[in-house]
């Protein structure tokens, strides 16, 4: 009986903003960095769909404010409550805005309006641009009126390249062919491929086999046929 491959998707471990592939995004990327850095207001919102990187964006960034010795709160906007800290000359990151409840928009809009007297920055995500957030009509205002940003995805061009990169960093040779083939067949945001790209080189060690279409076809029906748990 073949053995059953579990893809193992899962955010990828201590975002970085050096580790995140920017592709058409540099200047965003440039601008978190400066956010992260002390220093007076400033409201930045970044949207996009699930997995194109605005989580990993946001939690780099917070990473990079507590490496600059900024004070940081990092939210998810479906644990915000009525009252959001913020911290005097600090950075408050709210994710996925969208899921906020009647009283944190509330909250959220008085951070708005506290925000410059108290030196607080903003950094707010969400999947939608603002005209079309499902929020109170004020807040929504105060969110347009913020510097913002569509993640971009990456090309097709710029994922296989990257996918090449970090089966090169394994000692880990994939043809052109099988880059192609996960691009059409597997889920195509980049941590999907990644976790792929996972299975795929563990795939090949436990049956000693090189990485060949036939393989990542295998590995894949494999997957597809594994019970679904209720």
């Amino acid at each position: 009986m073949p053995q059953q491959l579990t893809l193992d998707i899962r955010p990828e471990q201590n975002p970085t903003l050096e580790n995140f592939i920017a592709g058409a995004n540099v200047e965003l990327v440039a601008r978190l960095r400066a956010l992260a850095q002390p220093k007076a207001y400033e409201a930045v919102y970044l949207w996009g769909p699930p997995g194109c990187g605005r989580s990993h964006l946001l939690r780099a960034t917070r990473a990079a404010a507590d490496a600059a010795g900024r004070r940081v709160v990092l939210v998810a906007g479906e644990e915000a409550g009525a009252e959001l800290p913020c911290p005097p000359d600090g950075l408050l990151i709210v994710d996925n805005v969208d899921r906020l409840d009647g009283a944190a928009q509330v909250a959220l809009f008085r951070a708005f309006n506290s925000a410059r007297l108290a030196g607080l920055a903003l950094l707010l995500s969400g999947t939608a641009p603002p005209l079309e957030l499902q929020l109170r009509e004020d807040l929504r205002t105060r969110i347009g009126q913020a510097i913002v940003y569509q993640v971009k995805p990456l090309s097709d061009e710029e994922k296989a390249a990257t996918l090449q990169s970090q089966a090169s960093q394994r000692g880990l040779r994939v043809d052109d062919e099988v880059i192609g083939y996960m691009l059409r067949h597997t889920p195509r945001d980049l941590p999907s491929l990644m976790a792929v790209l996972d299975e795929l080189d563990r795939a090949s060690l436990e049956r000693k086999r090189p990485v060949t279409v036939p393989l990542l076809k295998e590995m894949l029906n494999n997957f597809n046929r594994t019970p679904k748990s209720s």
